[in-house]
């Protein structure tokens, strides 16, 4: 079975179970709803549902498919929302969808993948029947606040992921590996800033519109929940810039790195080819060749090597090339 919950509320306070198929009437007073949770359902119980509390067929049928970016649409007065929930499985950013219709009387969560991206939001909304009395604009609410809450881990994560691959690249080349895995990231993060703008985007309709089953007094509370994206992706779009600059300074790095070893390669071979030169013209098989009958012509010759390939090594070593 999937239904993960199913009760009546009368102010903000749990009354009894209902069965999917059951159709509770709105009391009189309209201080009393029904919220039903369930995961990866079958399409008989969601048929179940439809025919109970009227929901509209295209939105039953969006919530048959496990994934579909977030979407805010009224069906005869009806509101049915579709956001989306994240969760990070390695480099992997892993995405569910919690499908929500809302009515006068009843609020019910459709959700696939991820199923404890809510956690235990009923026991506490249940523990303030001062809040949770408000009804089901406060339900949604909470369900679309925890879910943009459950965005920060995955950002806290992949940061301290970044901030460590900065310290490698300080001293030393980033490998292959290394570097795919930036690449990994910043498509990742690339993908997860379209939901977050989608979700944004969601959230604001709330905030400036008026739906029938969410009352003004209920209103202002999606404002945190905005907040809350806005803050998270202004995060996800500094990391995108950590990334880049990670890779952009890794390069930098290695091709100074570059630099200096070839420098050191030159000055070297610019040291040696001073004795090289002049063992290969005395190395010729020549009579006249300058200082060879003398007594002290070899140290002649080798002082000569020597002071050149000194005064050479100076001269590089002031230029910082060895």
């Amino acid at each position: 079975m999937s239904v993960l919950a199913s009760y009546y509320y009368y102010e903000g306070k749990r009354v009894r179970e209902v069965a999917i198929d059951e159709h509770v009437e709105l009391d009189k007073e309209g201080l009393g709803f029904c919220w039903i949770a369930l995961h990866d359902p079958h399409a008989d119980e969601l048929r179940a549902l439809q025919a109970a509390y009227n929901l509209h067929p295209l939105a039953i049928d969006n919530a048959m498919h496990p994934l579909c970016p977030p979407r805010l649409e009224v069906y005869n007065g009806e509101l049915y929302i579709v956001a989306q929930t994240a969760e990070l499985v390695g480099d992997k950013i892993l995405y569910g969808k919690t499908a929500i219709f809302t009515g006068h009387n009843h609020l019910i969560s459709v959700r696939h993948g991820n199923a404890g991206a809510l956690g235990k939001l009923r026991e506490q909304l249940e523990a303030s029947p001062t809040l949770f009395r408000k009804g089901v604009g406060y339900v949604l609410h909470a369900i679309l606040h925890r879910i943009v809450d459950q965005y920060l881990p995955i950002f806290e994560m992949i940061e301290d992921d970044v901030l460590a691959m900065e310290k490698r690249s300080l001293g030393d080349f980033l490998g292959k590996e290394e570097v795919a895995r930036i690449f990994a990231l910043r498509g990742e993060l690339t993908r997860f800033q379209r939901t977050l703008g989608a979700m944004g985007e969601l959230v604001r309709k709330l905030v400036r519109g008026h739906f029938p089953c969410i009352s003004a007094d209920v209103r202002p509370y999606f404002n945190d929940v905005a907040d809350h994206v806005d803050r998270v992706q202004s995060m996800v779009n500094g990391l995108l810039h950590n990334l880049s600059s990670v890779f952009e300074f890794s390069s930098l790095l290695e091709a100074q790195r570059t630099g200096m070893i070839t420098r050191r390669l030159a000055a070297w071979a610019a040291i040696l080819a001073v004795p090289s030169a002049i063992a290969t013209i005395y190395g010729m098989n020549f009579k006249n060749l300058p200082g060879v009958d003398t007594a002290y012509g070899y140290l002649v010759v080798f002082g000569v090597i020597m002071v050149t390939c000194l005064f050479l090594f100076v001269r590089f070593r002031k230029a910082k090339w060895l």
